[in-house]
């Protein structure tokens, strides 16, 4: 296993810190509302469906649900590490619209799923900042449809500047920053309320004392080669439930 880093040192694409700042509704829209570059009034994000334990991959998942004003619903995870995405954007559509069906919604009302991934990596060797999945048709690659289901991949060291907004640009390079480089002034609001969010973070002492039982956790799951139980542990230090000595 990797050696540990402290909270200090941690920065926005690191695990624990984007979930713990992701997990603030107003960080959420924001950084959502950048990413898909439309407005978003308000978002709902959901702790409980947020930090699960994933069978698929053997391992904590630790990403950020949340649904706006028109339920859209949206799945936005960091990647830092280098592999494939595509097949984890289909499970996590299907995830959201199995949990929709069974809680009773109609499969014509199934309201627009978005799986946004923010790369710290190229992950289709393209140089794009952004890529936008699309559904064609094999007999005629001019004609797209929509039935709801978006992927978004971001890609930190994207090269076409051109193409895209310079506020995504500056997001994007504050996410791949380097911890001496992540805190410095990038003249940009929302990167800004990030920053001041991952300040207070890292200067409270109870959040210092949860990331340091969170390790403890991922480390004992290594070791044992499973992770069931330790999500609702995971949940809980985030919450700031003392309880959560009694699950390691």
């Amino acid at each position: 296993m990797s050696s540990r880093k402290t909270l200090q040192e941690l920065t926005f694409k690191d695990n624990f810190l984007f979930a713990a700042t992701m997990l603030i509704p107003e960080n959420c829209r924001m950084v959502l509302e950048r990413v898909l570059e439309r407005p978003i009034e308000r978002v709902e994000v959901s702790k409980e469906k947020s930090i699960i334990y994933h069978p698929l991959y053997r391992g904590v998942r630790l990403d950020v649900y949340a649904r706006d004003e028109n339920n859209s619903h949206y799945d936005v995870e960091m990647q830092i590490a280098t592999e494939k995405v595509l097949k984890r954007a289909r499970y996590y559509h299907s995830q959201m619209d199995m949990e929709l069906l069974e809680a009773g919604t109609k499969y014509e009302l199934l309201p627009e799923s978005f799986v946004i991934f923010i790369c710290d990596f190229d992950p289709l060797g393209l140089g794009k900042y952004r890529y936008s999945l699309r559904k064609t048709l094999n007999e005629d690659s001019s004609f797209s449809y929509d039935d709801g289901v978006h992927t978004v991949i971001l890609n930190t060291k994207g090269k076409n500047d051109n193409e895209v907004s310079p506020e995504l640009i500056q997001f994007l390079r504050f996410v791949g920053a380097k911890p001496e480089e992540s805190m410095r002034d990038y003249d940009d609001p929302l990167v800004n309320q990030l920053q001041q969010s991952i300040h207070e973070i890292k200067r409270n002492r109870e959040m210092g004392e949860r990331y340091m039982l969170f390790e403890e956790l991922l480390e004992n799951e290594y070791r044992a080669g499973k992770a069931e139980g330790k999500a609702e542990a995971i949940l809980l230090l985030l919450n700031g439930h003392e309880q959560v000595q009694d699950s390691i």
